[in-house]
């Protein structure tokens, strides 16, 4: 899924102006190339970025960390995300498996670490169902989904006994940090009031409270945003115009490699509930009109297209706290919502269920 990542995740960073404590890590990667990395953290409540040098695999990064905060290093092919606190840190690993380098010093990544191999039974299942996705049936790949979303439920619930045995923890408020990137009002709002007082009212606590506020205005059940912008035509198109059926709001891009490739499963339901009081409304997060038009075209969806071109500043993705795509709100004729981010057979069960009576 494309997404705002660096930007979105550090959102919900923390930095509390407290006197400054300072962070050292020294790292030793085999094998790396001498290049320059970038250090991503908040400060102040205001995302900083540091350039470091690395020369024969070795690197020392420094920076004041009055509190723990998740801290995402990006090296030349991917990025790395540990938790830094004050201290000396150490990290180690090869340039071919940056993805398995291990942070020692800091106990919030030790915390980080023991938490991760709990859930290693539902992530190895996890992974065992992707190497599957999309090489079945439709039957099959219904049951898929229906297997992933247990899972995900099973570590969700794993989670909040997680941050309710731990309120005090900065890796739980961590893990509510990171369930508001992507998920619903009602999920993480649940977790959210399991924190103690003292977290709750930390800077980082602060921030998640008005990111939930944000995540409420598309809880179930709330009315959709009668907003208004222009087809590919440049004809101004508003909301309360659908107004009387299903609407499905799909927040996607034509750069968006996952948005396209969901693109034929929509033209699908479409097709197949269009005579049925449903209909799709697209809003693009492009900001080159030539691009949107051609995808559209290439990609054949028939249904209503709009877009202000200003990509993931758009003002309805944005007034939703969009961070990745494709993202969907599903609208009932009534103009309140009643399913997000459906796609893939999840999308097709859920019309089922509504319209094939």
């Amino acid at each position: 899924m494309k997404t705002k990542f660096l930007a979105a995740l550090l959102l919900v960073s923390s930095a509390y102006g407290a006197k400054a404590q300072q962070v050292q890590l020294n790292g030793m990667i085999s094998d790396f190339k001498d290049t320059n990395i970038t250090f991503h953290y908040k400060k102040n409540k205001l995302p900083v970025t540091d350039t470091v040098a690395v020369k024969g695999g070795k690197f020392t990064w420094t920076a004041d960390m009055p509190e723990p905060q998740k801290v995402f290093i990006m090296f030349p092919q991917r990025y790395f995300e540990f938790y830094a606190e004050s201290g000396k840190l150490s990290m180690s690993g090869k340039a071919e498996e940056i993805w398995a380098a291990k942070v020692s010093g800091s106990k919030l990544q030790d915390e980080a670490d023991a938490y991760r191999q709990s859930l290693k039974s539902i992530t190895d299942q996890e992974e065992e169902l992707y190497q599957q996705y999309g090489k079945g049936t439709e039957t099959a790949q219904s049951a898929l989904e229906k297997k992933l979303s247990e899972l995900r439920s099973q570590k969700l619930t794993k989670g909040n006994a997680y941050i309710k045995a731990h309120p005090k923890s900065h890796y739980s408020l961590a893990l509510v940090a990171d369930r508001a990137m992507m998920g619903s009002y009602a999920g993480v709002n649940e977790a959210y009031v399991l924190l103690d007082p003292s977290m709750r009212e930390s800077m980082e606590g602060k921030v998640l409270a008005e990111r939930i506020e944000v995540l409420k205005r598309s809880d179930i059940g709330v009315p959709m945003l009668n907003f208004s912008q222009q087809d590919t035509e440049g004809k101004l198109v508003h909301f309360a115009d659908f107004k009387g059926k299903y609407v499905l709001v799909d927040f996607w891009a034509s750069w968006c490699g996952p948005c396209r490739a969901e693109n034929p499963n929509v033209l699908k339901a479409y097709n197949r509930y269009k005579d049925k009081n449903f209909t799709v409304v697209g809003v693009s997060l492009d900001d080159k009109a030539e691009a949107w038009k051609k995808a559209i075209k290439d990609d054949q969806m028939p249904w209503t297209q709009v877009s202000d071109l200003k990509g993931f500043q758009n003002e309805v993705s944005t007034y939703y706290g969009i961070n990745g795509i494709p993202s969907t709100l599903l609208v009932d004729p009534q103009g309140n919502i009643v399913a997000k981010d459906l796609r893939g057979a999840s999308l097709n069960d859920k019309l089922a269920e509504l319209l094939d009576k």
